[in-house]
């Protein structure tokens, strides 16, 4: 009998909540625990009295329309009655945000901090999600709401406003009024921007504190790179007009505070842009005070940042306080295999001051050490400290002049990995008695020899070209050889087919690997006037290892050499990526091997740009399908990952999203799969590993 009662008040409510999916989800987890049949015919009477008071759409097409959306606003109404009371706030003040998009959960909790809530957070926001009110994404932190429950929001947005930003206190307010600047509804980021402006003065310290604080925190939980720059633009004109003030008349912890936030906002225009009026404030005496007996990493690395920043982009005078405040002896004992958290803005300030101060700035570095702990380095550390450690060295030796030309010796060389030897030999290697130029007729001799039909005569004279080729460095060598048919006859001899011809295939990449390592830029373009590199694309691409390898090397050694950008670019421009991702699929391990090489090299070379266009052409999701296909670790995922902390061209800020980025295309990717925890596992311990220290930043508030 109970059962048939409860049939047929359960088809009385599907017909009361006109069999709308949503609805009938809503009403059913909110009944889910209830065995009264008069609790659940009340529940029916009280859908229709929410249905009568719920806040109507402002306009549909049709009554029976409007009818539906006053019914599942009632079932909304229906289930926060039956909510505890700060289910029912959380609820309601996500009113505030935006919901086009997902939004990270970390901006949810901090809606729930601005509540003046510090507990029980993912208890409150998982009933929000089983009562069909959010929708969690399965494979990142991310959330959403169904359509019907943001057109339900919008009717709510005023009380979000005024609990989050006008009757909350004035420091929950400045808590999370960066977060609805980026995350909020228009009129909402109106307020919010108001209310940081007012926030971000040194008379009211901890409100400029805690704006600060949140400033990065919603800086860090942009979701792409597009995200990522229109907030920092955005938080940079903010925070550019009080920059002065915080930091000339500042307290200690508000210059601190204000540090972290400029390392992590602020670009080479915005130094530039801000550097004099901090000279004029006395900001840099006042930033190098705090560096005075600090032995705090994160302060010296923040502040060695600024200073150095301000001195590439400042005035002789600035650069002069700078080399003399930096502590580039504490920040040299940051530059260990145990201390990889600290090397990306060691590095960084490394960079700044040689480009600045060059020689003088050089002097200095090696009179603390600093090219010897760069060494230590490359004999002992990770992959990637090894490869930051050779360009900031090589950056040494270019400005460094003959002092820094000593530093290096050749037995200390040969110790070195040999991607390291390869990068910093041409600084080592003593000076050969080279003759200005060859003998005109040998030259000519020899290219008379790879112009000929007999193979064997032209392997000969390619073999005999190597060693001129070696001293392409030299002015008169290099023009001698542009000038002539070498590089458009080896383009024709990358072309041949026929397997008869691959030993000179092969030997004409090695001429070219030769050329582009020896030559510089001026070889590079003279190479991109013919199909060469299309043509070494094609030879990864086939199923001859000898030929595979030979390519691979000689593209490699023209991206990494001087004028490596003009191949990089021009690869982008054909369309070349797209043809080896395609590879990137082949059932050749060899093939696989060097498209997947050939990428994390361009990971590692490319811009925002660059990298952005890869995660369009889904190269993390065919990478993780990769590992998922062959029961792999996550190697491949993780060498992507290793390529963007070795890429010099994204900042600290931009890494970080686009490592979380990688993580959430792997986490879809590799969904259900057996191995998915181990693999993700490994990954997110890499993107844990390759974050810089500096940039640490914890929720709460203190």
């Amino acid at each position: 009998m109970l059962h048939v009662l409860f049939q047929n008040v359960a088809e009385s409510l599907l017909e009361r909540c006109g069999h709308h999916p949503l609805t009938v989800a809503v009403m059913g987890k909110a009944l889910r625990k209830e065995t009264r049949v008069e609790k659940w015919e009340k529940a029916i009477s009280n859908l229709s009295t929410y249905a009568t008071c719920a806040p109507g759409p402002i306009s549909y097409v049709n009554e029976k329309e409007t009818e539906n959306t006053l019914t599942i606003f009632g079932s909304f109404e229906f289930s926060l009655e039956d909510m505890l009371e700060d289910s029912r706030r959380l609820f309601i003040a996500l009113a505030v945000l935006s919901w086009a998009d997902s939004i990270p959960e970390a901006c949810l909790e901090a809606i729930w901090l601005g509540l003046g809530k510090e507990n029980l957070f993912p208890l409150i926001v998982c009933k929000l999600v089983e009562g069909s009110l959010l929708i969690k994404s399965d494979s990142y932190p991310m959330y959403q709401v169904h359509d019907m429950v943001s057109l339900y929001l919008d009717s709510k947005t005023n009380d979000s406003v005024e609990a989050l930003l006008s009757k909350s206190t004035a420091e929950d307010a400045a808590s999370v009024a960066p977060w609805l600047f980026i995350f909020g509804k228009e009129s909402v980021q109106i307020t919010a921007e108001q209310i940081m402006k007012s926030s971000l003065n040194v008379l009211q310290e901890k409100r400029a504190i805690i704006t600060l604080e949140a400033i990065v925190q919603a800086l860090m939980a942009s979701k792409s790179i597009s995200e990522l720059e229109a907030s920092r633009a955005s938080f940079s004109r903010i925070l550019g007009l009080r920059i002065t003030d915080l930091i000339s008349i500042g307290s200690t912890d508000l210059i601190l505070a204000s540090a972290r936030a400029i390392t992590n906002i602020f670009n080479k225009y915005d130094y530039c842009e801000y550097v004099s009026s901090l000279e004029n404030v006395g900001g840099i005496e006042k930033l190098s005070g705090l560096l005075e007996n600090c032995e705090d990493p994160m302060i010296q690395t923040n502040i060695s940042t600024i200073l150095a920043k301000l001195a590439e982009y400042g005035s002789p005078e600035t650069v002069d306080k700078a080399l003399e405040s930096i502590p580039i002896d504490k920040l040299a004992d940051l530059l260990t295999p145990n201390t990889e958290e600290w090397h990306e803005s060691v590095f960084t300030v490394f960079m700044s001051m040689t480009k600045a101060g060059k020689s003088k700035a050089t002097e200095k570095m090696f009179a603390y050490g600093v090219d010897k702990n760069l060494v230590r380095l490359l004999e002992n550390g990770s992959e990637v400290a090894q490869y930051h450690a050779m360009v900031t060295l090589k950056v040494f030796y270019e400005f460094g002049g003959p002092l820094a030309h000593r530093s290096l010796r050749l037995g200390t060389l040969t110790l070195l990995p040999w991607q390291a030897r390869m990068g910093l030999e041409r600084f080592v290697l003593p000076e050969k008695n080279v003759p200005l130029s060859p003998k005109p007729q040998t030259f000519e001799d020899l290219i008379h020899n790879i112009l000929e039909k007999d193979q064997k005569q032209v392997l000969e004279g390619m073999q005999d070209l190597i060693l001129i080729v070696e001293k392409a460095g030299e002015p008169r060598i290099r023009d001698m050889i542009i000038q002539s048919p070498l590089m458009e006859r080896l383009s024709d001899f990358l072309q041949h087919g026929n397997p008869e011809y691959n030993s000179m295939r092969s030997q004409s990449a090695f001429v070219l690997m030769k050329l582009a390592c020896s030559g510089g830029k001026p070889c590079i373009q003279k190479i991109l006037e013919y199909e060469i590199v299309p043509e070494l694309v094609k030879m990864m691409q086939c199923n001859v290892v000898e030929l595979q390898d030979s390519a691979y090397t000689a593209l490699h050694q023209m991206l990494f050499g001087e004028g490596g950008s003009l191949v990089l670019n021009r690869i982008h421009q054909t369309g070349l990526i797209e043809r080896i991702l395609h590879s990137v699929e082949s059932k050749s391990i060899k093939t696989r091997e060097v498209c997947i090489n050939f990428i994390l090299d361009l990971v590692q070379l490319g811009n925002k740009a660059c990298i952005e266009n890869m995660f369009t052409l889904q190269v993390v999701e065919k990478l993780a399908k990769l590992e998922k296909n062959s029961g792999g670790s996550g190697d491949m995922v993780i060498g992507f990952l290793k390529g963007m902390d070795k890429c010099k061209h994204l900042s600290a800020a931009e890494r970080r999203v686009m490592k979380q980025q990688v993580v959430r295309k792997v986490r879809a990717a590799l969904k259900g799969h057996k191995h998915e925890a181990l693999m993700i596992a490994s990954i997110e311990a890499c993107v844990v590993e390759g974050s810089g220290g500096g940039s640490s930043s914890g929720k709460k508030r203190k």
